[in-house]
């Protein structure tokens, strides 16, 4: 099991916070999220692309989409945050 805490657009696009899942990679998230997002806010517009486009760290490491997890893992999923 691994525990996922979101931040940024994507948080606040589907009202995720945090969960606990069972995955052994980071894209094996994505339909675990999906899920869950349209649970908590059924409206939501979220993508899969819109999961590959946060940045991912893992156990305070910035890592690749295609990391794997191991059980008591803590994966961040960041939105990027752009402007001027």
């Amino acid at each position: 099991m691994v525990k996922v805490k979101i931040f940024g657009t994507f948080r606040l696009d589907t009202g995720l916070k945090e969960l606990d899942a069972e995955a052994s990679s980071v894209k094996e998230l994505y339909p675990i999220l999906l899920e869950e997002a349209k649970k908590v806010n059924p409206t939501t517009m979220i993508t899969a692309a819109d999961i590959d486009g946060c940045i991912v760290v893992i156990n305070g490491k910035q890592c690749k989409k295609n990391s794997k997890l191991k059980d008591g893992d803590t994966v961040f999923l960041m939105s990027p945050v752009c402007g001027g």
